[in-house]
């Protein structure tokens, strides 16, 4: 059975750098598995794909050697399944606020003794070039279980969640981190609270010993981060490389003015 790198670069204190997938393309997600980002997440929750897309693109990015994830809609039973039966090589769980949610997902991750997980389907083990008796066996030591920090409340709660058994790594949203953190009035926190929230995050993961990441969209940012001591780095996403690409040589070439003064 195929093992996950991710998984395991993750455990030996190395970062990984990888990014999101949300147009539902099997053509697209070929291609970017072929680019070289060690992971790619299929964001199922915010992106308007079914679960038969979701099960080609984890195909596809397994069959080029990638570690496909799914981030799923919310940390319930019957949704983290159905993502690991698809083929997905790990979760990522978002608005994990309390103990007890992150105990929920966890449990959904795991076969048992360890979880919940009920036993079934056929494309996991396919992605794993398993049988499905040996993925049974193994699947517990590779699948990736992320959950997401993105509310003060799961700051505050986040020393007992990060030392939950089975939480591989923690990842920041930090535009829904910004919003949770809204006051009364719907002002926003300054960049300097939304930093120290950020960074309360990284020192708890640092104290218990769990890799902790967040979503940023420049180069320079992941190489920040990086020296910081975050580990699992989500850059952009293809439909953001794709946009900022377009965007680029539309203004290089003055296009959109063209296009403006056309219409008159």
């Amino acid at each position: 059975m195929k093992k996950n790198p991710v998984k395991a670069a993750l455990r030996a204190g190395k970062p990984q750098v990888g990014t999101w997938l949300s147009f539902g393309s099997v053509f697209a997600a070929r291609v970017m598995a072929r680019v070289g980002f060690p992971w790619l997440t299929i964001d199922m929750e915010h992106s308007p794909i079914d679960w038969n897309e979701a099960s080609l693109l984890f195909g596809c990015i397994a069959d080029a050697g990638g570690v496909p994830l799914c981030r799923v809609p919310k940390g319930s039973h019957d949704l983290i399944k159905r993502a690991l039966d698809a083929g997905a090589y790990g979760i990522v769980v978002p608005m994990v606020n309390t103990v007890e949610e992150a105990k929920i997902a966890i449990a959904a991750c795991k076969y048992p003794p360890q979880g919940n997980r009920s036993v079934g389907g056929g494309l996991h083990s396919f992605n794993f070039d398993a049988t499905p008796g040996d993925y049974y066996k193994n699947a517990n030591d590779e699948i990736l279980v992320v959950l997401q920090t993105e509310s003060p409340e799961g700051v505050d709660n986040a020393e007992a969640i990060y030392s939950l058994p089975g939480v591989d790594a923690i990842f920041i949203g930090p535009a829904d981190l910004q919003a949770q953190m809204r006051g009364p009035d719907g002002k926003d926190p300054s960049v300097e609270e939304h930093e120290a929230m950020m960074q309360r995050v990284l020192t708890i993961g640092k104290k218990v010993g769990t890799p902790v990441g967040l979503h940023v969209q420049s180069v320079e940012d992941v190489k920040k981060r990086i020296e910081q001591g975050w580990q699992f780095l989500a850059i952009g996403s293809e439909m953001r490389f794709m946009t900022a690409e377009a965007q680029r040589v539309v203004s290089a070439l003055n296009l959109k003015q063209a296009a403006d003064l056309a219409r008159y």
